[in-house]
């Protein structure tokens, strides 16, 4: 069956928020007792799973849900004023030309996330912003946003940055694209099997026909 349905992540996969979360981090520092953020650290961490960047933090497991929460709240004050990756807007034209219907799925606030969009002109290419606060447990957040939207699982594919978005989908049953220029590196990203790593924004327009139908050449 064609492929007509993209939902993306937000944060490092339409949003470049990195330099604005690492920059939180640090500022939160010697409150939640770690050292700041090097630019090796990013390194070391782009290659580490979603799971595993929990497992070697140095802050104690019970702090780590309200660190969490505290970097989310200062993200969404700043979430209007982060760009969108080059070639993004681009991207989704081309996309909504060929007639797919594009979605977003995110942690953040989703006035906060619409503000963003219109900002950056890029709302009219989004049917839906779905918003829901978890870390893990994205595959349940998946399947309700398909279900409250009247979706069919075999017609959508996900996009995101970080393993565990390649995890959520696999167990929503769609496909699932990873891109590279958000968090985790390409290196870690394939070890999870996702159905297509993506280089760079204009890729997305690969993985579909002119019908939106799948592109094997792009499958890893």
């Amino acid at each position: 069956m064609a492929l007509k349905v993209l939902i993306f992540d937000f944060d490092g996969t339409i949003a470049d928020s990195r330099i604005t979360l690492v920059k939180i981090a640090n500022e939160l520092a010697d409150e939640f007792g770690y050292d700041p953020v090097t630019e090796s650290d990013i390194v070391r961490l782009s290659n580490l799973s979603s799971k595993d960047v929990i497992i070697q933090s140095p802050i104690p497991a019970y702090k780590i849900p309200f660190l969490l929460r505290r970097v989310k709240r200062q993200l969404n004050e700043h979430i209007a004023y982060l760009q969108p990756f080059e070639g993004m807007e681009e991207a989704l034209s081309n996309l909504k030309k060929k007639g797919c219907y594009l979605g977003i799925i995110t942690s953040n606030l989703g006035a906060n996330v619409s503000l963003f969009l219109r900002k950056n002109s890029l709302d009219n290419y989004f049917d839906f912003v779905y918003s829901a606060n978890t870390l893990f447990g994205k595959n349940k957040v998946i399947n309700k946003a398909i279900d409250k939207h009247h979706l069919l699982k075999d017609e959508v594919i996900y996009i995101g940055d970080e393993t565990r978005d390649i995890e959520a989908a696999k167990k929503s049953n769609i496909k699932v694209a990873a891109v590279t220029w958000g968090f985790n590196s390409a290196s870690v990203l394939k070890k999870y099997n996702p159905d297509f790593i993506l280089n760079k924004p204009q890729e997305l327009l690969d993985i579909i026909k002119c019908n939106c139908g799948l592109n094997k050449s792009l499958q890893t």
